[in-house]
C-alpha cells in the first residue's frame, strides 16, 4: 500500500502550494495594476484619454435638438400660413374673384346651354359622284372638292358666331376658344378625338340671326354651291329647331403650344 502512493501529494502538500501561489501572484497582479495606472496617468495629463466617443455624442444630441426645432419652427409657421389663408377665405377680394369665375364661366363654354338654334351636317359626296369623278380623269385638286375638310368646318363655326351663336357644338361636343379642328386620314379630329362625317354641327341663337350669317358668308356659299352642282353633290343641310341642347365642355382647358427647339 505504501509503495502504491508512494509517488503522490498529500492533502497538506497541495494546500502549501496553492498559498504560496496567492502570497507570489496577489502582489505581482496589485504591482502590474500599479504600473498600468501610472503610465496611463502621465499620458494623459490628468485628462480623459477617450474623450472624443462623449464629444461625438453630445454633438450628435444638439444636431438633433436643432433639427427638431427647425420642425418645430416650420410647422408653426405653417399653422400660421393656414389660419390666414382660412380668415381670406371670406374677403372681398375672394368674392369678387368667385363672382368673376361665374361670370365668364358660361361664355367660356363650361356651362351647358339650350334653345332654339340651327342644325347643319357636312358630308363628302356620294361614292358613284366620286367615282365618276375619278372615272373622268378629275386630279386630286378637284377631287378635294369631294371631301369635306376642316377648313369647311370651321367656316360653317365661324359664321355661326358671327351670327350670335350662344353656344355651338360639332359631333356634340361643345366647341369653345381652344377648340382645335383638323383633318387625320378620312376623319376630321376635334379636340384630339377624330370623328368620321357626316358632320353634325348645331348652334344655339335666334335661327334667324343665324341663318342670315350662313347665307352672307362667302367660304359657305363656296360649299353650298358644290353641293347644289350635281357634278359634284357634297352633303350639305340646314334645319331650325326649336330646341338645341348644347351640353357643358368637360375636357381640357389648359393652352397647349410649341415651341422652338434649342
Amino acid at each position: 500500500m505504501t509503495g502504491a502512493h508512494q509517488g503522490e501529494e498529500g492533502p497538506h502538500q497541495r494546500q502549501s502550494r496553492r498559498s504560496l501561489a496567492w502570497r507570489v501572484g496577489t502582489p505581482a497582479v496589485v504591482l502590474a495594476s500599479g504600473a498600468l495606472f501610472a503610465v496611463s496617468a502621465a499620458d494623459s495629463g490628468g485628462t480623459d484619454l477617450r474623450p472624443g466617443r462623449y464629444t461625438d455624442l453630445a454633438s450628435l444630441v444638439q444636431s438633433e435638438a436643432d433639427e427638431v426645432k427647425g420642425l418645430q419652427d416650420r410647422v408653426a409657421g405653417l399653422h400660421t400660413e393656414v389660419d390666414r389663408l382660412t380668415d381670406d377665405v371670406g374677403t372681398i377680394r375672394v368674392r369678387r374673384a368667385r363672382e368673376q369665375i361665374d361670370e365668364i364661366k358660361d361664355p367660356a363654354g363650361l356651362e351647358p346651354r339650350s334653345g332654339a338654334g340651327v342644325t347643319i351636317t357636312l358630308a363628302d359626296s356620294p361614292q358613284d359622284v366620286f367615282d365618276a369623278a375619278l372615272d373622268s380623269g378629275a386630279d386630286t385638286q378637284q377631287l378635294n372638292r369631294y371631301v369635306v375638310h376642316q377648313q369647311d368646318i370651321q367656316a360653317v363655326v365661324n359664321a355661326l358666331w358671327h351670327g350670335g351663336a350662344e353656344a355651338v357644338t360639332i359631333a356634340g361636343q361643345r366647341v369653345i376658344s381652344t377648340t382645335g379642328i383638323k383633318c387625320e386620314g378620312n376623319a376630321v379630329q376635334l379636340q384630339g378625338v377624330p370623328y368620321p362625317q357626316p358632320y353634325v354641327i348645331q348652334a344655339v341663337g335666334d335661327p334667324g340671326a343665324l341663318v342670315g350669317a350662313i347665307d352672307a358668308d362667302p367660304l359657305v356659299v363656296g360649299y353650298r354651291a358644290d353641293s347644289a352642282n350635281p357634278d359634284i353633290a357634297i352633303g350639305w343641310d340646314l334645319e331650325t329647331e326649336d330646341r338645341v341642347e348644347a351640353p357643358a365642355y368637360d375636357g381640357v382647358t389648359d393652352l397647349q403650344y410649341a415651341e422652338p427647339l434649342r
